[in-house]
């Protein structure tokens, strides 16, 4: 590994790393594209490497929130639970859709949760959810998730704020938590392709990740949940935007 893959690496995984403990979200968003085209593994290693990376830092990460009450434990279990079988099921229908109709999709669906975020809350936020809501919102973003591939951190922050009416600081936390689920049921079923990966690539990405996590949660408890969820729009507009060049370009 070349001083600049590592320095690379680095770099990535502290993005990674901000964006999961800041924001609750966008772990494999950024983690995959960073992988592929700055430190060159093929999409389906990448892929794998980034499950890899995004279950250990949104496990520490999820600590760290969880330590402060921010997690909304019931609510995180039946809405994670709850999309497992819609994603399977969704995921074997997108290999026969085209992948830049998805990638528009994708970022169509984001930009109207953006949007969403922006607008005041219709009702006081509450700190945890109705279990049959809970699973129906889970089921829905799984589905969803599926079909499109990325997204599970940064649409359920979204839908855990305006869907489930959580707090902005309670749904980040309880984000990771979905996410965590998330990514080890997706790699349990990835086994069998971790032979190939290149561990001397994937080792400082997520020590990266870790501390960049932990760096992007100390941050974000200075700002109020109004402007966390402002910032998180934000963002997922930027995403969104940027999908939409990668796809049509």
């Amino acid at each position: 590994m070349t001083a600049t893959a590592l320095v690379l690496a680095l770099v990535a995984g502290a993005v990674v790393g901000l964006a999961l403990g800041g924001l609750g979200g966008g772990g494999s968003v950024l983690a995959v594209p960073a992988l592929t085209y700055l430190l060159g593994p093929s999409p389906a290693d990448a892929i794998t490497a980034s499950l890899i990376i995004v279950s250990v830092t949104s496990v520490t990460a999820l600590a760290g929130h969880a330590r402060d009450g921010n997690v909304a434990w019931r609510t995180g279990l039946l809405f994670a639970a709850a999309g497992i079988a819609p994603a399977v099921l969704t995921g074997a229908a997108a290999d026969r859709l085209p992948q830049t109709a998805l990638t528009v999709a994708f970022a169509l669906v984001a930009s109207t949760a953006a949007v969403g975020m922006l607008r005041p809350a219709r009702a006081p936020a509450v700190g945890d959810a109705r279990p049959v809501k809970a699973g129906a919102a889970g089921a829905g973003l799984g589905a969803v998730t599926g079909l499109l591939g990325v997204g599970g951190g940064f649409l359920a922050v979204p839908a855990l704020v305006r869907v489930l009416n959580l707090p902005m600081r309670r749904a980040l936390g309880t984000s990771l938590l979905v996410i965590t689920v998330n990514s080890l049921a997706a790699l349990t079923a990835r086994a069998g392709t971790a032979a190939d990966l290149d561990w001397a690539v994937i080792a400082p990405f997520t020590a990266a990740a870790v501390l960049g996590a932990w760096d992007g949660k100390r941050h974000a408890q200075r700002l109020s949940g109004d402007t966390l969820r402002r910032i998180f729009a934000y963002v997922l507009l930027a995403v969104a935007a940027l999908m939409i060049v990668d796809a049509v370009v």
